[in-house]
């Protein structure tokens, strides 16, 4: 294996880690549900893409082939994430339309400690 093609592949890694970190944080940190539901869905599956095609590469160099497994996970990830983000936005559009008050945060139903 080339050190240039080495070098791809692990910037393949280092650009695909920071998607899949950013959407985690996005998940974690974003107040309302169709954010929170933005991150992981667009940049975690472009991290885990660029995770997958560098591990396609990898045994691709190796001689192992193109490896069945990452390209049936990666055709997975890439028609079932779009469809169940699409599927939970219209489940809260549905909810949203029928109590038209934001939904609860846990911090916002979290009663304070009696000071008692």
């Amino acid at each position: 294996m080339s050190a240039a093609f080495e070098i791809l592949l692990v910037l393949l890694l280092a650009v695909g880690t920071f998607f899949v970190l950013v959407g985690s944080i996005g998940l974690v940190k974003l107040s309302e549900f169709f954010k929170r539901l933005h991150g992981p869905t667009k940049a975690t599956t472009l991290g885990v893409g660029c995770i997958l095609v560098a591990s396609i590469g990898h045994h691709a160099a190796l001689g192992d082939g193109l490896g069945l497994r990452e390209l049936l996970i990666t055709g997975f990830l890439f028609i079932t994430a779009p469809i169940s983000a699409h599927l939970m936005a219209k489940a809260a559009l549905s909810l949203a339309e029928k109590d038209p008050r934001p939904p609860t945060t846990p911090r916002d139903d979290a009663s304070p400690p009696d000071s008692r």
